[in-house]
């Protein structure tokens, strides 16, 4: 484990919450994350369930939480691995109940062989089961004929439904660990400030995030990195990073570190040679100025369809100044295909925790502490030139910005490369 200790009771009160939304006489079975086959006899690093660490704090495979309401009544118990010698020769220590009570803040931890036989007794005298909403999960399907055969009627609920509506409000100890999250990204992109240069390829530079991500405790990249030069900037999820960064071109960078779980979004658009042209200043002021705006609508009661309506306006307007388009052109154009959405096609914000894309939708109202990225963009296949600038937000009556001290003025960003460049 990269990343410091998290304190118990995070998650303690994370089920609490959970069982205070519960129906009584009822019963919830969150299942730990798969291993996911690679090839071979190979599996992907793994990685937890989003919803099982929020309740948890674990991450190991093979776990199993319940937690049951009865009579008003809480009681919880995790389910996890039992160790045995041969699996610890090859892939390392495994969980004790001891390691697992210190971690989750649970008193009842049993080896995972005990579900099964557990389960009559903890659904005893339940009406409903909050399952994950994947029935089609082996896991699942293998405990509902289990406890079909003891009981025949009761009502099965999607306790993810539940857990979203927890997790849309990030706790304290959460909005800390993001930070962490977002402090190692920036660590990244200031390094990579310092040594982008032309006739570097693409992946050199993910190299370099990648590196300071690992040197900083970061646990992963939160998502694929980007780093897009020239027109490569122009397709919105371009991962292949392997193109040569030439001279005179923009290099658009969209990435993030994962810290706990936790992620960061960073978008910046920076000149491989270290000087912006006129042209390129326009479009990147032009980008700049609608996100400096933007930032301030991220208060409570907006939605993300609100915001989106706000910076389309505003983007508009932009390219209406930069010549894209006239204003006539705007009074004529098919109500059904903008003609902005040719050079903005993608919204200005999601949601952010323990999923990049977190949990949430476009018209959840927001409340202080939900974490949202702003990320506004213009791409101009034509000109070779595609610019998105995103930062990191909390929700509060003023909104605070995560990112507000990683470099982002046309002039910040000259002088460390210049700086930088020059030794």
């Amino acid at each position: 484990m990269r990343y410091k200790e998290i304190n118990n009771q995070l998650f303690v009160k994370n089920r609490n919450k959970l069982s205070n939304l519960m129906k009584d006489n009822s019963v919830s079975i969150v299942f730990s994350a798969q291993e996911m086959h690679r090839n071979g006899d190979q599996n992907f690093n793994y990685r937890q369930n989003s919803d099982f660490f929020y309740l948890t704090g674990v991450e190991q495979e093979h776990s199993v939480l319940t937690i049951a309401k009865i009579n008003g009544k809480i009681k919880e118990t995790l389910f996890i691995l039992k160790p045995d010698k041969k699996t610890e020769i090859w892939e390392g220590k495994k969980l004790t109940k001891q390691n697992a009570i210190d971690i989750s803040g649970i008193e009842k931890i049993v080896w995972n062989d005990k579900l099964d036989s557990s389960i009559i007794n903890i659904i005893e005298n339940t009406q409903n089961i909050y399952f994950q909403k994947d029935f089609k999960d082996e896991r699942i399907k293998n405990l509902k004929k289990i406890v079909f055969k003891h009981k025949k009627t009761i009502k099965y609920l999607n306790v993810v439904n539940e857990i979203t509506k927890l997790r849309l409000i990030k706790e304290p100890e959460e909005i800390e660990l993001v930070k962490e999250a977002v402090e190692i990204t920036r660590k990244a992109y200031i390094q990579v400030l310092k040594t982008i240069k032309p006739n570097k390829k693409e992946y050199e530079i993910e190299a370099e995030i990648t590196y300071n991500f690992i040197k900083n405790a970061a646990g992963d990249h939160a998502y694929a990195p980007i780093v897009a030069t020239g027109k490569n900037a122009c397709s919105l999820h371009y991962v292949k990073n392997d193109d040569l960064i030439k001279n005179g071109e923009l290099v658009l960078m969209d990435f993030g570190a994962e810290y706990a779980n936790y992620a960061a979004d960073l978008s910046r658009t920076i000149p491989a040679n270290g000087t912006f042209t006129k042209r390129q200043k326009q479009l990147y002021n032009a980008v700049l100025d609608v996100q400096k705006r933007a930032i301030k609508l991220y208060v409570p009661g907006n939605t993300i369809n609100n915001i989106n309506e706000e910076v389309m306006d505003m983007m508009e307007n932009k390219m209406i100044e930069l010549g894209l388009f006239s204003e006539k052109d705007v009074e004529n154009q098919n109500p059904d295909k903008p003609l902005f959405f040719k050079y903005f096609m993608h919204g200005t914000s999601h949601f952010m925790g323990l999923d990049v894309h977190d949990v949430g939708t476009k018209d959840t109202s927001f409340k202080e502490n939900m974490i949202l990225t702003c990320e506004p963009g213009i791409y101009i296949e034509e000109e070779g030139i595609g610019i998105r600038i995103e930062n990191d937000i909390i929700v509060a009556k003023k909104p605070i910005d995560l990112m507000a001290d990683f470099p982002r003025e046309i002039d910040e960003i000259e002088k460390l490369m210049k700086k930088d460049n020059e030794k």
